[in-house]
């Protein structure tokens, strides 16, 4: 499939400064206010080359962010895929080797296998704990416009539509269907749990509209959870979509092909081919049936497109 060069707005930056935290793990940061309150993670580079999330937590520790009630913390997941960023091969560096982002079930964090992912996420596995609140920072191959993704607890729904920016939801019924994402992990993966976690698909990768987009979003989080003041002047929230996830297909084969070139949110009569894979079809599930994350590259075992439809 061939692929427009991306256009590099924003660039990886060296985190070194950031590897030492406080709680005894690195590229973690935690402050406490000393005062009750929740407590609420940021976390950012989930995925290597999803660069917004570490111009959003960078820009928090920077700044001098500190909670006024309950704790915040600050964490840098998969630093080992972010500095293997070649501006070259530069979609290649998502992962090492596991997709640090379908891992958190305790049958892989309990299990044997180990890779760095599998490594990181077991580090990672008391700080993802011990939070109350979860914004996990993402961002897209493809340059669509930003979006919501939370499993459809009722908790979630509400937090991510009181935000409102962005305006798009992502909602999973059933879970994703490929893995464990983070914001699922022990409680958080529990339908009458207390906890909210969402992810924030914040735009193109290497987009400064998407680190714009992760900072505010960052910001409009900590605030509605009373860590920090409301941003002055930011927007009242307008009208709202929302998607429902009815199925995540995966790559089969190395022949994989979409019927046409494609970024997302393209809609497809009910029965209407969208991608062929080797010997199989996917067709749409239903009218209007709207695509989501088609990949830019299939690779066998990973993702292809997620199947929605509006709701």
């Amino acid at each position: 499939m061939s692929q427009n060069p991306p256009v590099f707005e924003v660039l990886p930056r060296d985190l070194s400064a950031y590897r030492q935290g406080n709680v005894g793990i690195d590229y973690v940061h935690r402050f406490e206010s000393g005062k009750p309150g929740p407590h609420v993670l940021i976390n950012a580079l989930t995925h290597g080359n999803e660069i917004c999330g570490m111009v959003a937590a960078t820009h928090l520790l920077d700044s001098g962010v500190r909670p006024r009630v309950g704790t915040l913390t600050i964490s840098f997941a998969n630093v080992a895929a972010y500095e293997s960023f070649d501006p070259a091969r530069p979609y290649e560096n998502r992962q090492l080797v596991h997709n640090l982002n379908r891992v958190w079930s305790a049958r892989e964090l309990d299990g044997t296998a180990a890779s760095p992912e599998l490594d990181r996420a077991r580090v990672l596995r008391p700080v993802v704990a011990a939070a109350d609140h979860i914004l996990d920072i993402h961002s897209t191959s493809q340059d669509v416009q930003p979006f919501w993704v939370y499993p459809a607890y009722p908790r979630n729904a509400a937090v991510a539509m009181a935000l409102g920016r962005p305006p798009v939801h992502l909602v999973m019924p059933s879970g994703l269907g490929s893995g464990t994402p983070l914001i699922q992990h022990g409680r958080h993966g529990d339908a009458d749990g207390q906890g909210v976690g969402l992810v924030v698909e914040c735009g193109q990768h290497f987009r400064q509209s998407a680190a714009d987009v992760a900072t505010a979003v960052a910001l409009d989080f900590l605030a509605h959870f009373g860590l920090i003041d409301p941003v002055a002047g930011r927007p009242a929230p307008g009208p709202q979509q929302r998607y429902e996830l009815l199925e995540t297909c995966m790559v089969r084969t190395p022949d994989f092909r979409f019927t046409r070139a494609l970024q997302g949110f393209e809609a497809f009569a009910q029965g209407e081919l969208i991608a062929t894979d080797g010997p199989h079809e996917i067709r749409a599930l239903c009218d209007d049936c709207t695509i989501l994350m088609p990949t830019r590259e299939p690779i066998v075992g990973r993702e292809a497109v997620y199947l929605t439809r509006p709701v």
